[in-house]
């Protein structure tokens, strides 16, 4: 394959993000798999650059395969010497969106969610020397499945499909009883760790050692830590159980509702936080799902740290491991999406709404019940994957109606799943009775607060557009909600519509999520251009602003 770069110059290693994928639960042997696969696709042969989608630059493809279309992953791999006698795990980050996964010819594993992990036990069929490896993926865009932003007519806020490998491949050599999860709880001065897989074992914590009992230990802490965007600090230890040893972290904080002079608050750490935030859809103009590397995660939560924000909305995706772990201990807040299924309609789901004609009941929508079935299932999941990330304080479970059905069901059942953190039923619209925020979108017209008794939250608005045609990736089309044609106009207005929501901060704002970290394809309504080249304004710019607003909720 021919030398890729980067849509910073930079050339892509020859084995791209060479680095353990799961920051939660670390061990030191592994073997990363990413990098040149073979690749059968049209009735030909080519290769492609794992982990990128068949979609993007960095992919190396020059002919990508239609929405629909079945095509082939091969590897060949052995396993490495010191390996022999353990248990052999392939771990796939994501693939979109059904993947079949065989091993020298024998179907092991079958997987159809394009958003969520998945490992392969390997051992049972595995050949001395060179084994290999086949992946049969297909993006058929099935709307009964979670499929988030993707359209086969990108354009305006729909983009381009991402199909195939786009997350890290890798093997790892585990022993017969193994740890296989971890469950963490914390409270302000203790941590509960469940360990899956294994009964007995010890934590090592602060140089002192705790046993677990059936699976888990109860710790106290004196002196308590506690976790925040300004003082990001995490708590590390190791689990030990038997030949298995895995590395992991926590963090302490607490999320409660409280009323505060009359006012309900959205609280961190018992005290009112103004949770000043960002869209983030998670697409990169050369590796579109996947950046380059995974340095620019951090990137990305320094310089939107530096203007003066907090928190992300992690918009439709979910994403791999390394971007919660960077929120986690650079102390960015996440907002985290659940992946939309269902069919989108532009009349129902955004035309009525944005002028105000809302349908007030949602259980008729998106009928079909082996949808409803998929997002649930994918729902619990998501959940389970990410909980012990401290940064996320908020779920989202449907956006602006799209795939909605039973909100006030689906908040009972996540609560029931995590009581620990917010919920967001229903984002934007299609209110229902149950959720723990009155959920606002607000493009057009005057900001005003929601009339229930909830924490205001104003889960998106802004848009506004400055476009840099030469950092552009369409010059002939521009989507946003306001565009402005200099430099100068595009930051005063800026400022003005966030000096707008000081008194309302006051009244009861709890958060306001602007539309977006970036550009993406079309829509240029992004903070940073498309390729992360030019960030659009300086720190100082808002960050006067966002301390006024965290000032104005206390």
């Amino acid at each position: 394959m021919n030398k890729l770069y980067t849509s910073e110059g930079r050339a892509l290693p020859a084995v791209p993000w060479e680095r353990y994928p799961r920051p939660q639960m670390v061990r030191k042997e592994w073997l990363c798999l990413n990098g040149e696969w073979e690749l059968f696709c049209h009735g030909r042969c080519g290769t492609i650059r794992v982990p990128f989608c068949a979609e993007s630059l960095l992919s190396g493809l020059s002919a990508t395969p239609e929405p629909g279309e079945d095509f082939v992953y091969r590897r060949r791999f052995a396993v490495p010497e010191g390996w022999t006698g353990k248990r052999i795990l392939l771990h796939f980050g994501a693939v979109m969106r059904e993947a079949e996964v065989s091993l020298n010819g024998k179907v092991l594993y079958r997987h159809d969610n394009g958003y969520l992990p998945f490992t392969v036990d390997l051992t049972d069929a595995l050949l001395a020397g060179e084994n290999e490896i086949n992946v049969r993926v297909v993006n058929d865009l099935d709307p009964h499945y979670p499929w988030g932003k993707q359209s086969k007519k990108r354009g305006g806020m729909w983009y381009t499909p991402c199909s195939g490998i786009w997350q890290s491949v890798w093997l790892e050599p585990v022993p017969s009883e193994y740890i296989r999860s971890l469950h963490i709880l914390t409270g302000t001065d203790w941590v509960e760790i469940c360990a899956d897989g294994v009964q007995d074992g010890v934590v090592e914590l602060l140089g002192e050692t705790y046993t677990l009992k059936n699976g888990k230990v109860r710790i106290p802490l004196s002196a308590p830590h506690l976790w925040s965007p300004e003082d990001p600090f995490l708590y590390r230890f190791t689990l030990v159980s038997g030949e298995d040893r895995t590395a992991s972290y926590f963090a302490l904080r607490t999320l409660t509702v409280e009323t505060v002079r009359g006012i309900s608050r959205l609280c961190l750490n018992g005290k009112p936080y103004f949770f000043n935030a960002l869209l983030d859809q998670g697409y990169w103009s050369d590796g579109l799902y996947t950046p380059a590397d995974p340095g620019a995660y951090e990137r990305d939560i320094i310089a939107m740290k530096s203007l003066g924000f907090n928190t992300l909305r992690k918009h439709i995706k979910v994403e791999p491991e390394q971007f919660y772990y960077d929120c986690d201990r650079l102390g960015m807040i996440v907002f985290q999406d659940m992946v939309n299924s269902g069919e989108y309609r532009f009349l129902r789901d955004t035309a009525l709404p944005t002028v105000g004609l809302l349908r007030r009941r949602d259980h008729r929508l998106n009928p079909d019940p082996g949808t409803r079935e998929n997002f649930l299932a994918a729902m619990d999941e998501t959940v389970r994957q990410l909980r012990n990330h401290p940064c996320i304080v908020l779920w989202t479970i449907f956006n602006e109606g799209w795939g909605q059905f039973c909100a006030d069901e689906a908040y009972t059942r996540l609560k029931a799943l995590d009581p620990s953190r917010f919920i967001d039923s229903s984002s934007g619209w299609f209110h229902q009775e149950k959720s723990d925020v009155d959920s606002l979108h607000i493009y057009f017209g005057r900001l005003r607060l929601g009339r229930r008794k909830l924490p205001q939250l104003l889960s998106e608005f802004g848009g506004y557009v400055w476009k840099l045609p030469e950092h552009s990736f369409n010059p002939a089309h521009t989507y946003g909600y306001r565009i402005y044609k200099t430099r100068e106009a595009y930051v005063q207005a800026l400022r003005a519509l966030y000096q707008s929501l000081i008194p309302l901060v006051r009244q009861g704002l709890c958060g306001a999520v602007y539309t977006q970290v970036s550009d993406v394809e079309d829509e240029t309504n992004g903070l940073y251009t498309f390729d992360r080249a030019v960030l659009k304004l300086k720190p100082e710019e808002l960050r006067d602003i966002a301390a006024q607003l965290s000032d104005a909720i206390l």
